[in-house]
């Protein structure tokens, strides 16, 4: 019988780099929406290249000025902000007291009500519209800001997160606490919280994203113009665009709305990278 055949050096050389040209041809599919956005933005009005990819040798700030005085852009951001901070805060309360109650507690039928909770998960958003929907209106929180955040004070994905991290706490901390006479909020808020800050920091980054993207529940839910988020503001600004043609106006709009999230993402991105990979979140 022959000997099985073995990968030469040259053919685990060949590998490694066949990935990392597919990596680059993917990231740079991604890129050139993006890449036309900043160039449509900075391109001056009336210059007839609207499609183009080149950069225009007389960048202006027009677009965005003009953009900025044509819609309620500061107070689409604030709105965003709130809802955005809003969910997020309710959501570290209740994820982390929901995952330490299934990372630690002992109680008949833990494991059945803890998948019986992740079945959200597998729930297109689209089939819960409507039934959140009534219940908001039933709430009396139709056309307003709570109402948009209500659906999302609870979530699998962070309390899964929260208890697989916590259960990650070695037991003979909590216990010297509760010998010390420490609670169970006490016993949260000094020991788990702190050591399981990774995941705390990738899934509120996880949370912020989603919801200061998020489109169609803010649709079903808000009416009035001054409650709009960024979303529904910049789809109103360009509608109104798209009928003058105005490409550069709808992408230095666009390149607004998405500024801070690129921003912060450009600030903190080693953090950003470090908590992901803490938290084992692919």
């Amino acid at each position: 019988m022959s000997a099985p055949m073995q990968a030469g050096p040259a053919t685990r050389e060949i590998t490694p780099r066949i990935a990392r040209l597919v990596v680059a041809g993917l990231a740079l599919v991604w890129a050139v929406p993006f890449w036309w956005m900043l160039v449509a933005a900075f391109r001056p009005a009336g210059s007839g290249a609207d499609a183009s990819l080149l950069p225009s040798l007389t960048p202006t700030l027009a677009n965005f000025a003009e953009a900025w005085a044509s819609a309620d852009f500061p107070l689409y951001f604030l709105n965003s902000l709130v809802i955005c901070a809003g969910i997020l805060a309710v959501q570290l309360v209740t994820a982390s007291l929901a995952g330490y109650v299934f990372a630690r507690l002992e109680f008949p039928g833990r494991g059945f009500l803890f998948g019986l909770f992740l079945v959200q998960l597998m729930l297109v958003p689209v089939v819960l519209l409507v039934p959140n929907l009534k219940t908001v209106a039933a709430l009396g929180l139709y056309d307003t800001l709570p109402g948009v955040m209500a659906p999302y004070c609870a979530t699998a994905f962070g309390t899964f997160l929260m208890r697989q991290s916590f259960r990650e706490v070695p037991r003979e901390l909590e216990d010297a606490a509760m010998i010390d006479g420490a609670g169970w909020w006490a016993r949260i808020r000094l020991i788990y919280l702190p050591l399981t800050k990774p995941a705390l920091v990738a899934f509120s980054i996880v949370s912020v994203t989603s919801h200061w993207n998020e489109f169609l529940w803010p649709l079903m839910v808000i009416n009035s113009p001054d409650r709009r988020p960024l979303t529904l503001g910049l789809a109103s600004f360009t509608l109104s665009a798209e009928g003058m043609q105005a490409w550069g106006l709808i992408a230095a709009g666009t390149f607004l709305v998405s500024l801070p999230l690129l921003a912060a993402f450009l600030i903190f991105q080693r953090r950003f990278v470090n908590s992901f990979l803490a938290s084992g979140i692919k």
